[in-house]
């Protein structure tokens, strides 16, 4: 006889129920997500739309198509700032831009670029490096929604002040508010940073690769999967990369471990950057 003490969860059921109607409804596939980072957001959600239960949640997501879009904003993430950790765009200064140099022309692929803000820092990056005009990059995210204020690219003005922390700490050649123009509450970045950029909705727990780039940056998007998915996402940036190609990843994250761990180099492990070995 089974023990019931082990069996799981009424909530747990729940979300096992609607992930799987996603998938079969919609062909969007979050089955591989963290489990207890969705509940918390399934029921957030629930509580944000007034529903009782995550089971009347499911029936509703299967029979209504706008609680659906509403409802995969909830599994994306959306945690970013201007310069977000300092003494990762300092390693990309020193030990990646040098090397992207040497292309003739550069591609990134900024995967999982939530609102923008990490976005706009990599193009005054490549901007300050002299890269903006034979550099581009790909900016992709699961939420329609958070690409849009990425395109938009207007902040509070709160965010730009704490963004211009970190970039004095990153230690910019010039001062943050050189790149966009304050309103009397947001601030709007210069549309000459967006030249070289191309937007796309890209779900990366089922989409292909978005082709040959010479750096991912996928930052603070795959503590929230979990390790089989980790693993095949990590494969599909390896894919992705021309040889010699750089992958950075967020401060908690890691390649040790996984299975494309003896396929790169470290260049800074505090940092998380990667080089992708080259096949001689």
């Amino acid at each position: 006889m089974s023990n019931p003490t082990k069996a799981p969860g009424v909530l747990q059921i729940e979300v096992g129920l609607l992930l799987e109607a996603l998938y079969q409804r919609y062909g969007y596939d979050f089955r591989d997500y963290a489990r207890e980072t969705i509940e918390r957001r399934l029921e957030q959600c629930c509580s944000d739309l007034g529903v009782a239960t995550v089971s009347e949640l499911t029936g509703q997501l299967l029979r209504d198509p706008g609680i659906f879009y509403r409802v995969i904003g909830y599994f994306s993430v959306n945690v970013t700032a201007l310069f977000r950790d300092p003494h990762f765009y300092t390693a990309l200064r020193t030990r990646v831009v040098p090397m992207l140099r040497t292309w003739p022309h550069v591609k990134i692929w900024d995967a999982g670029c939530a609102t923008g803000e990490e976005l706009y820092s990599l193009a005054i990056l490549l901007a300050e490096g002299g890269m903006s005009n034979r550099a581009r990059i790909y900016a992709t995210d699961l939420s329609a929604a958070a690409l849009d204020t990425a395109r938009a690219g207007i902040y509070p003005l709160e965010i730009l002040a704490q963004g211009g922390r970190n970039y004095f700490e990153f230690g910019g050649e010039y001062s943050l508010s050189d790149y966009f123009m304050a309103g009397r509450e947001a601030g709007v970045m210069d549309s000459r940073l967006r030249q070289n950029i191309t937007f796309a909705r890209h779900n990366l727990a089922m989409d292909k690769s978005f082709g040959e780039m010479q750096v991912v940056v996928c930052r603070n998007v795959l503590i929230y999967f979990n390790r089989e998915l980790q693993d095949a996402v990590l494969n599909m940036f390896w894919e992705s990369l021309d040889h010699g190609g750089y992958l950075c990843l967020g401060n908690n994250e890691s390649i040790s471990f996984t299975s494309v761990e003896k396929r790169f180099d470290v260049v800074d492990a505090a940092a998380r950057i990667y080089k992708k070995r080259v096949i001689r």
